[in-house]
């Protein structure tokens, strides 16, 4: 491969900048019924997708490459909101992107993105009218969530309630995440949004308790 392919190939991934990569979802078994804390005081719940798999990474001496993960980046921060808030937790599950190797899923992510196609999740939307507060995460998949969560948000209905965003990323920061959960649900206290890098977050607990005493 020539120096300028090299350049072209690591611009894509770049401008990708998936929530560790492409934050793809748990390899875990999941039903995608609602996770039930057992301290939940407070009706609090976390509505997150998450990717394991091959994921992008920034590394701290500048050397971006591809790894492979068996528990996607944002699954481990709605853990840990989850561990310290007391919330039940809601995973957006799909299967469409199972196995597949990082460069194809930028691709297809890139163009669901562009089409504004709205992948099917896997079981029925949650039961969100006990609920106050609504935690929204997922990765940055070409500067947003990704499209299946926005199948998603058509189904549920967060009008009056408190819903605070949050991403995994790997240079994105919130891109326009915050601002296209507004769009989806104007009826809603949307609050400042969270970003942590994907590859924090394994050590990264103090900082989403830092970001949720501060709430």
């Amino acid at each position: 491969m020539s120096a300028k392919q090299i350049f072209t190939t690591l611009a894509a991934f770049a401008l990708f900048l998936a929530s560790s990569g492409c934050n793809a979802q748990s390899k875990q078994e999941n039903t995608n019924a609602i996770t039930q804390s057992n301290n939940n005081a407070m009706n609090k719940i976390v509505i997150f997708f998450s990717h394991a798999g091959d994921n992008y990474v920034v590394g701290d001496n500048g050397a971006n490459y591809i790894t492979n993960i068996e528990v996607g980046n944002t699954k481990i921060v709605a853990d840990y909101i989850s561990e310290i808030t007391g919330a039940d937790q809601y995973e957006i599950v799909t299967h469409k992107y199972d196995g597949m190797a990082y460069t194809p899923l930028i691709n297809l992510a890139q163009e669901e993105a562009n089409k504004g196609e709205l992948p099917p999740y896997e079981g029925a939307a949650p039961d969100l009218s006990k609920y106050d507060t609504v935690f929204i995460g997922g990765p940055v998949w070409w500067g947003t969530y990704p499209q299946v969560m926005f199948t998603l948000f058509k189904d549920i209905d967060l009008a009056g309630k408190t819903v605070i965003p949050f991403t995994t990323h790997e240079g994105s920061g919130l891109a326009n995440c915050v601002s296209d959960v507004k769009k989806a649900f104007p009826k809603a206290t949307v609050t400042e949004g969270f970003s942590i890098y994907g590859h924090e977050v394994r050590s990264g607990k103090a900082k989403v308790e830092k970001w949720l005493k501060n709430l």
